[in-house]
């Protein structure tokens, strides 16, 4: 699929208020590790965290409010439509309260799965548009740049999305596209992730 557009973006989208709203409201949820794939929330061993460590280092929490989506997914109805994609989508998964520290990172991957959800209220769709907040001041860590790769195949040439280093800004992009968060080398980064469900492309 040809695109002409990687990904869509809003600088300072969201308010300095509401950003410091959701690092509050995670602040008092339980944080665990960032998994991949399909690892489930249990308890690991030292050998198993270290495997997940080489592709991913964060710390996450879960968000399912209705004053979050309220917020953002006009920003992604908007990018679908600006940036020419036109997917179909009707369905938002939980929000990811993304906490990156000193040396984390999430290596190279991509959002979207080669096969539908299998069961529960997700059965039968895809991840087809995934978001990306930036809730932090740029002041405030260095490193932990979000990366692209200007085509879903990983060899490509990689773009740096500096557009979103402004606390409040948004990006959105199809689900498929192959990208990382770099080592953040000082202070925390936080994020928040939404990925935004449709039926299988034809």
């Amino acid at each position: 699929m040809n695109l002409n557009y990687s990904y869509y973006y809003f600088k300072g989208a969201l308010t300095p208020r509401f950003c410091k709203e959701i690092i509050d409201f995670a602040k008092s949820k339980k944080e665990v590790l960032g998994r991949t794939g399909n690892i489930e929330d249990k308890n690991l061993n030292k050998k198993q965290i270290k495997n997940i460590q080489k592709d991913r280092d964060s710390n996450v929490c879960w968000m399912d409010d209705r004053w979050i989506y309220r917020e953002i997914l006009p920003y992604v109805k908007e990018a679908n439509e600006n940036a020419g994609w036109n997917f179909q989508w009707d369905q938002s998964e939980n929000c990811q309260f993304t906490i990156y520290k000193k040396n984390q990172y999430y290596d190279w991957h991509c959002d979207s799965w080669d096969k539908p959800y299998e069961k529960g209220s997700s059965k039968g769709k895809i991840r087809k548009l995934s978001v990306t907040c930036s809730l932090s001041d740029p002041e405030d860590y260095k490193g932990g740049e979000l990366e692209f790769h200007k085509s879903t195949v990983k060899k490509n040439k990689k773009m740096i999305c500096s557009e979103i280093a402004e606390k409040g800004s948004i990006v959105v992009f199809p689900s498929f596209v192959y990208h990382r968060v770099k080592p953040v080398t000082k202070g925390v980064r936080y994020s928040l992730v939404v990925w935004n469900l449709g039926n299988p492309f034809i």
